[in-house]
């Protein structure tokens, strides 16, 4: 397994061993031990989510207000453009933002520790995207930067047309959070 850093501390893209023959495939998605070396011992998985999605759609930023969850994300079938943005105010990367390439064909996962807005950008039909995460899911903590924020000036591609959610719509800027 190779451990890759991105520009945010903390995040990591992480690139499984993977055994290829005639028949296909093999991977682990998950090991606790190996991951524990890898993300840190103080976080335990607590749920498991599924989407699946069609081209242009654009699901995000979201984060929870006092329950932060971590995520470890990966792409089983279709492409994504996966984006976290940091808002930890004592982190050197608060307010800032990387993105990654997720698909089942490089088969790379995502982790994004707790303190994080997470989006993605559905670059393919057929998006099927999953997802652990070390806090349960709770729909009255949870908030929603705007992705246009022209303050982030996250670099969208132009040439898909995107599709929100009613809720995605109606994000908020990041300077009206108080991080």
């Amino acid at each position: 397994m190779k451990i890759i850093s991105t520009e945010l501390s903390d995040c990591y893209l992480i690139e499984p061993d993977i055994f290829r023959d005639q028949r296909g495939l093999f991977f682990e998605t998950f090991q606790k031990e190996k991951y524990k070396n890898i993300i840190g011992g103080e976080y335990e998985f607590v749920q498991d989510n599924f989407s699946k999605s069609r081209m242009g759609v654009l699901r995000g930023l979201h984060f929870q207000e006092t329950k932060p969850q971590g995520k470890l994300i990966r792409v089983s079938s279709g492409t994504v453009l996966d984006v976290a943005v940091d808002l930890r105010p004592e982190s050197d990367s608060f307010g800032q933002w990387t993105k990654v390439i997720l698909s089942d064909e490089n088969n790379l996962q995502f982790w994004i520790p707790p303190g994080f807005a997470h989006g993605f950008l559905s670059l393919s039909d057929n998006v099927h995207f999953e997802y652990k995460c070390t806090d349960y899911y709770d729909s009255n903590d949870e908030r929603t930067i705007i992705w246009s924020d022209p303050d982030l000036s996250i670099e969208w591609p132009d040439d898909i047309k995107i599709t929100l959610s009613k809720r995605d719509q109606n994000g908020k800027f990041f300077k009206e959070y108080n991080f």
